[in-house]
């Protein structure tokens, strides 16, 4: 049996009333992560990972997999997809790399106009005073991959000025806007180079890098 049988399996399983409840999917999610590891021998070693990049845990789930988790929910949910919009908060509260990959995938995909949400202030709703950059960024490209608009320049300028997550998120929504050819203000790219940036911190501090060569060639 193969490790997307498996899975299938595992989902085919559970009664529909579990997609009532954003406790009981979460439970369900963390019991579906260890199915889709090819090789539970790294487990030991994905754990150090998850820890020192401030995840309560790290399994090592594929990409791919966790994509077929995303699509299960979605597909079940039905019309009312709020019990997912809890579950998005209930991932990030629990926190493994799973968990926030998983939110990152279903923030891009749920109805923001039916649930009357804007997907941003929802992930900024949902972070931590400290967040992984990689944690950030999954939303980030989940989100502008599926379509959504940037945050507006006021969004991004109330960021800079509000929590150092806050601002990193500003960060690196510019960098990834810009990768895709959206220009960022600037006054967004001067009220950033106040944005405090960790020591040792290589990727928010390449981004900043890149958003200041940004600004000295306009």
């Amino acid at each position: 049996m193969t490790h997307d049988e498996a899975l299938d399996g595992f989902l085919a399983e559970q009664s529909h009333r579990v997609h009532r409840s954003d406790r009981r999917l979460a439970k369900v999610m963390r019991e579906s992560y260890p199915i889709g590891v090819p090789a539970l021998i790294m487990k030991s070693s994905t754990d150090r990972l998850g820890a020192s990049a401030g995840y309560a845990f790290h399994l090592g789930t594929p990409d791919e997999l966790l994509r077929r988790i995303a699509s299960w929910l979605l597909t079940n949910a039905g019309e009312d997809q709020r019990v997912l919009l809890r579950l998005v908060g209930r991932l990030w509260t629990r926190h493994g790399r799973e968990d926030v990959a998983l939110a990152a995938l279903l923030l891009a995909n749920l109805d923001h106009v039916a649930l009357g949400v804007d997907p941003w202030a929802v992930l900024a709703g949902s972070t931590r005073g400290s967040e992984p950059a990689e944690a950030l960024l999954l939303s980030i490209e989940e989100l502008l991959r599926a379509g959504r608009e940037m945050p507006n320049e006021e969004v991004l300028l109330a960021w800079c000025d509000g929590r150092t997550v806050d601002g990193h998120m500003a960060l690196l929504i510019s960098y990834a806007g810009t990768v895709r050819g959206h220009a960022v203000d600037e006054r967004v790219l001067r009220r950033m180079s106040s944005v405090e940036i960790p020591d040792g911190d290589s990727l928010l501090g390449r981004v900043m890098q890149r958003l200041q060569e940004e600004q000295a060639q306009d």
